[in-house]
């Protein structure tokens, strides 16, 4: 159940910031015993691996927060962060993926599901994330892009250290993620339905 909610928490986090999760699981698994990667994973702390993370990480955040260039970012992205949450809900869950030696065995013990529903997690994510900020950036003439970005960012990382720390706070994450889902569309309809009205009212006029 916990390697579960690990999983899950980190593919949410990479579905905001690619780069995130997967850096945290590099520099805790190389620096700390906090978390112990399996096998097939070790690789994400390998210095190398970590270094060019941390290059990718600055970029994109310097990029997520320019209001014209964060809807370039996100659609780059849209391969990206799902990859990434594929990859950190395998190495999360403690699951081999294509780096076992055997690839047919991939297939044939299920291993693949971690790794899709990692994908699948992130994916949801960032297209929540990517219809929600234009709207701020409407809204605010831009000056809203770099504070919904750091709080993006900031939500990455707390988000990661809890799966890996205290999974059970990964539902937390959750129920708040769907409580914003609801509320972000609700609105959005409303707001819909006013400029509906608004376009009648012209059009009687």
């Amino acid at each position: 159940m916990f390697e579960v909610l690990t999983g899950t928490g980190l593919a949410a986090s990479a579905g905001l910031n690619a780069y995130i999760p997967l850096l945290i699981l590099g520099l805790l698994g190389r620096y700390t015993d906090l978390i112990d990667l399996p096998s097939g994973w070790t690789w994400l702390g390998n210095g190398w691996v970590i270094l060019i993370m941390a290059v990718l990480l600055a970029v994109e955040m310097v990029a997520d927060k320019v209001p014209v260039v964060d809807h370039v970012n996100d659609v780059v992205q849209t391969v990206v962060r799902p990859t990434a949450g594929g990859l950190a809900f395998g190495a999360g869950s403690s699951s081999e993926t294509v780096t076992v030696s055997d690839p047919g065995s991939f297939f044939s013990t299920h291993q693949w599901v971690p790794v899709v529903t990692g994908v699948l997690l992130a994916l949801g994510v960032h297209l929540l994330k990517s219809a929600a900020r234009p709207v701020v950036n409407a809204t605010t003439a831009g000056f809203g892009a770099p504070v919904a970005s750091t709080a993006e960012d900031a939500t990455s990382v707390v988000v990661s250290l809890a799966a890996v720390l205290l999974p059970v706070l990964v539902l937390v994450f959750l129920v708040g993620l769907a409580f914003f889902v609801y509320w972000f569309f609700r609105r959005r309809s409303g707001r819909r339905r006013e400029r509906d009205a608004a376009r009648a009212a012209g059009f009687r006029v």
